[in-house]
């Protein structure tokens, strides 16, 4: 035994607890779905059953709240991407001088607290939509409001992807396309948005997840309706069950599934782009040699 082989065990040890401490209690979740105690138990293991999800797929606040949470996110998505999108392009184009200022005016809601965002986007829009009983009562609704409140922060995040990604983008293939007579529509279509396709990506999927966990700013903004997270924030005030073991296992399965598919289909992305370029090379070879 030598120093080497103690340094590789200690970080093989620390490497077993990092993953256990982050694994260990979705396991533990996970074998307390399918046990037959009405309380979360993990062991010793009673019996196998799967009567937790039907319980789980008969809680009807679970699934409205469910429901508000797919459709509070997808509204989301489809405000904050468009938003720091367009803040991430001025950010390249503006002076060098305004950035500072601008990039603090942009990324200050995410140092706002979520408590603040969420009863500021209540009164502020109660005074907004009150000019008219007809708005008023169009819009002044706890899913729309919640859309805004979240809309104002989880756009900062997708500007920061955007920024990332944009700071390996060649500006002279804008100016070339401009010369040869494009226009600038032309440009954002067939240039820079298929270079940010996977920032756009990215920014709708991690401002879905971020939409759908959210609980401070929601739990003041969503009024009367409730979310997924508030009904699991009342279930577990009232006392835990497996339903809710039921319903860890099935988002750990769909992130998973996720992963893997997306996995699976960038290695083959990955391969097509290889043999793509070995084609390629190949052909260059030909025509040299012929």
């Amino acid at each position: 035994m030598n120093s080497k082989s103690v340094m590789r065990g200690m970080i093989g040890f620390y490497i077993f607890l990092f993953f256990f401490y982050l694994f260990g209690p979705l396991i533990v979740m996970s074998i307390t779905a399918f046990n037959t105690p009405s309380y979360p138990q993990a062991y010793p293991f009673e019996g196998f059953t799967l009567d937790w999800f039907v319980k789980l797929w008969n809680h009807r606040a679970m699934m409205d709240g469910l429901k508000n949470s797919v459709i509070i996110g997808l509204g989301v998505v489809s405000l904050a991407v468009p938003i720091g999108l367009s803040a991430a392009i001025i950010m390249n184009q503006i002076y060098h001088r305004a950035r500072g200022l601008y990039y603090l005016v942009t990324i200050s809601p995410l140092l706002t607290p979520g408590v603040i965002i969420g009863i500021s986007t209540v009164i502020f829009w109660k005074d907004m939509l009150g000019l008219t009983d007809f708005t008023k009562a169009t819009f002044y609704k706890g899913i729309i409001l919640t859309i805004f409140g979240q809309a104002s922060f989880i756009s900062a995040y997708c500007l920061l992807i955007f920024m990332a990604r944009l700071t390996r983008f060649d500006r002279s293939q804008e100016e070339a396309a401009l010369d040869l007579g494009a226009s600038y529509p032309q440009v954002f279509w067939h240039i820079l948005l298929p270079f940010l396709k996977p920032a756009v990506v990215s920014a709708i999927v991690i401002g879905f997840l971020s939409s759908f966990e959210n609980y401070n700013t929601t739990t003041f903004a969503i009024l009367a309706d409730k979310t997924l997270v508030t009904v699991l924030a009342g279930e577990v005030r009232q006392g835990t069950n497996p339903a809710l073991s039921a319903l860890a296992v099935i988002i750990i399965g769909i992130s998973l599934g996720g992963a893997i598919i997306y996995e699976i289909l960038k290695r083959r992305e990955q391969q097509k782009a290889d043999l793509a370029q070995r084609e390629a090379v190949l052909a260059e070879r030909q025509e040299a040699v012929a």
